[in-house]
């Protein structure tokens, strides 16, 4: 019996804010409920933004736990980076993590809501 992953859930105090930020860097579109927005991008699973008032960012990777994280595959990790810090992502490590040589590495962002991600060379 084969699993396939359908969603991934991120909480967020504010909902319109996080999921609007995800709509920015990948794409799609939104669907909204007063509890829940699905961000449906091209090629990947359901991203459901749901509401948690009382939401505690992540601290990482200082502090608490990251609870989760996401890593993307990009052709163009400079555009994406542009793509990210321009659609709202904090970075939480510097740009020269990637070895241009050998296109291996990634750079680590986290979202609104503090969730951490990565992009990585494809």
């Amino acid at each position: 019996m084969p699993i396939t992953l359908k969603s991934m859930i991120v909480d967020a105090a504010d909902v319109e804010a996080e999921s609007a930020f995800w709509h920015r860097l990948l794409g799609g579109s939104i669907t909204r409920t007063p509890a829940h927005h699905f961000v449906q991008a091209p090629g990947l699973p359901v991203l459901v933004v749901q509401s948690a008032p009382g939401h505690v960012s992540p601290n990482w990777p200082d502090g608490a736990s990251q609870q989760m994280h996401l890593d993307f595959g990009v052709d163009d990790l400079a555009a994406a980076d542009r793509t990210a810090t321009e659609a709202g992502a904090a970075r939480l490590r510097p740009t020269g993590d990637v070895d241009p040589e050998t296109r291996t590495g990634g750079r680590v962002y986290a979202s609104p809501a503090g969730h951490p991600f990565c992009l990585r060379s494809a």
